[in-house]
């Protein structure tokens, strides 16, 4: 027998760990603890498999039902859902390793640990902040120039031209690292030079990091 939303709220917790059931193979189980947890029991390839579906009630009871008909569906399809989602896990994880901001900062650790300077260190922490906004949580692979060439122009537009350059060099020497640690097939600020209007002033930029 399937329970409501309200028997599964009024639940208490018991001496020992106990199972309300909801149909399909999906129960809640409810901790000594008081801790709710949502877990499906299903079949692949002939043996009995188990998924956690969640934390009720992080995980309601409706959105419980709608994982256990996505994990039916997979099975139907051949898949194991307790697989898939360890692999998501890892493609998550694996992901957030591959942002911008976490690449350009193992570079500057890098860099740190080789003895460059603290100030230049600073330097490059401030760069980072600068396009974190814009860039820091996209996975660095996926970035195309027309995003990194949109921060550049507001800066350069705002009359900040040496700070757009310092941009520009800074981001190629994070591309460039990814590239080189296999997590980007290219530099895409190496796309952009010319891009930046050229100044009257012969200030050099300092190429530190």
């Amino acid at each position: 027998m399937a329970h409501s939303d309200s028997a599964i709220r009024a639940a208490k917790p018991a001496e020992k760990p106990y199972k309300l059931f909801n149909g399909g193979g999906l129960s809640l189980m409810v901790a000594p603890s008081g801790g709710k947890l949502w877990r499906l029991k299903y079949r692949h390839m002939g043996k009995e498999q188990a998924l956690s579906l969640g934390r009720y009630p992080d995980v309601g009871l409706k959105e419980a039902r709608e994982r256990r008909e996505e994990a039916r569906k997979m099975v139907e399809a051949g898949l194991n859902p307790s697989f898939e989602k360890k692999c998501a896990a890892i493609a998550a994880s694996v992901g957030a390793a591959n942002t911008f901001k976490a690449i350009a900062d193992e570079l500057i650790e890098k860099r740190s640990r080789e003895g460059l300077k603290t100030i230049t260190t600073d330097k490059a922490k401030w760069l980072l902040a600068q396009l974190e906004p814009a860039l820091g949580s996209r996975p660095v692979a996926e970035i195309e120039p027309y995003e990194l060439l949109a921060v550049l122009k507001k800066v350069e537009l705002s009359g900040r031209h040496e700070t757009a350059k310092r941009l520009l060099a800074f981001s190629g020497r994070v591309f460039r690292y990814a590239v080189a640690t296999t997590r980007a097939n290219r530099n895409i600020a190496a796309d952009l030079q010319g891009a930046l209007a050229r100044r009257s002033t012969r200030l050099q930029e300092q190429d530190h990091l």
